[in-house]
């Protein structure tokens, strides 16, 4: 694979960049400005980036997966707080069913956060989890098993047993949905969705929630260096000690790592067969997830005692990173996957 951007991609990447920087949070009062954040949520709304995996009229999606990685990442380097890889996902769920979006839609995943829920007819029967709502809200989607396949469902809910909140996470809001809410198959659907497109489908949240970590490692590290270079301890800059060098060096060569899985992650959601994507998907996520923890604990160290206070922006970055490694399964959950994928055990070595 060419791993360097084509020039749409570059432009997209400067614009999303650019977009983030400008209406993104700047400190944790931000996160409060509502004026904000809706400015921000229009902007992406109209510069088409939620529709980027919709039909395209013959079935394949408007941009590839690389492409969507590139948004994700640009909008975590800043913790936007706006709505992207939900409504993706969602839309990208609807395209492989054939069916038409219904607004700006969402997925209703198992408790654990692993993959798309498949749901029980005609109400659900065990509690479930949305991830990353807009703030108007939207359909949320599931699956129903239909024959050796799948079928989208919507899952109805009354507006007063469902809630957005942010929980660990202060940029994105998540929402349960208590049993008992209505299931009902989406109409006009024109394909059963496969096992294959479902690999697929998870492929793509691998990348997604891959590339989210590493705009965040990028994101937290600009702070931390900064914030080195600013704060003076015994007349010279913090940054000048060997030892806070040293850390953000390992954390500048773990997010480079990430990067190289997680572009190829990406780049393989519509390029490898489905079986390969997602497990090229796995090893980024396990790579990211884990070396995201670090880079952000990192970052909190080298601010010292400031690191661990509520105005630091630093926290909203390790916040934003607990859900995007649990999101499609933390770097245990993936290493176990493809142990058992690769060597076909359930647990542990033969």
């Amino acid at each position: 694979m060419d791993t360097r951007d084509t020039p749409e991609q570059a432009e997209l990447r400067r614009a999303a960049h650019q977009l983030a920087g400008q209406l993104g949070p700047s400190t944790v009062a931000d996160l409060d400005d509502q004026t904000r954040a809706k400015r921000l949520a229009v902007a992406v709304h109209d510069a088409g980036w939620l529709e980027l995996r919709d039909d395209r009229g013959d079935g394949e999606p408007l941009a590839g997966g690389v492409e969507a990685a590139i948004l994700a990442e640009g909008l975590a380097e800043t913790v936007a707080d706006v709505a992207f890889g939900g409504p993706v996902l969602a839309a990208d769920l609807a395209r492989r069913c054939g069916a038409a979006n219904l607004g700006t839609p969402v997925v209703a995943y198992t408790p654990d956060l692993l993959g798309v829920a498949v749901l029980e007819t005609p109400v659900t029967t065990t509690a479930l989890h949305a991830v990353d709502l807009p703030a108007d809200g939207g359909p949320v989607y599931g699956l129903v098993r239909v024959g050796g396949g799948y079928r989208l469902a919507q899952v109805r809910v009354d507006g007063a047993a469902i809630g957005a909140d942010h929980g660990a996470d202060l940029t994105r809001s998540t929402c349960l949905i208590p049993p008992g809410a209505t299931v009902v198959e989406v109409p006009g659907q024109r394909r059963i969705l496969t096992d294959d497109e479902l690999a697929s489908w998870t492929a793509l949240g691998l990348a997604l929630t891959s590339a989210d970590l590493v705009g965040l490692m990028r994101g937290v590290l600009e702070l931390a260096v900064a914030y080195a270079v600013e704060r003076r301890q015994f007349g010279v800059p913090v940054g000048s000690f060997q030892a806070v060098q040293h850390l953000l060096a390992d954390a500048h060569c773990l997010m480079e790592g990430s990067i190289s899985v997680a572009l190829h992650a990406s780049w393989a959601v519509d390029d490898l067969p489905p079986a390969d994507a997602r497990t090229a998907g796995r090893v980024a996520k396990a790579y990211c997830a884990r070396a995201a923890r670090d880079v952000c604990e990192t970052a909190v160290q080298v601010h010292g005692g400031i690191g661990n206070t509520w105005e630091c922006l630093v926290h909203v970055f390790l916040r934003r990173a607990l859900l995007s490694s649990q999101w499609f399964g933390d770097d245990g959950e993936q290493l176990r996957q493809l142990e058992r994928e690769r060597l076909g055990t359930v647990d542990g070595l033969p």
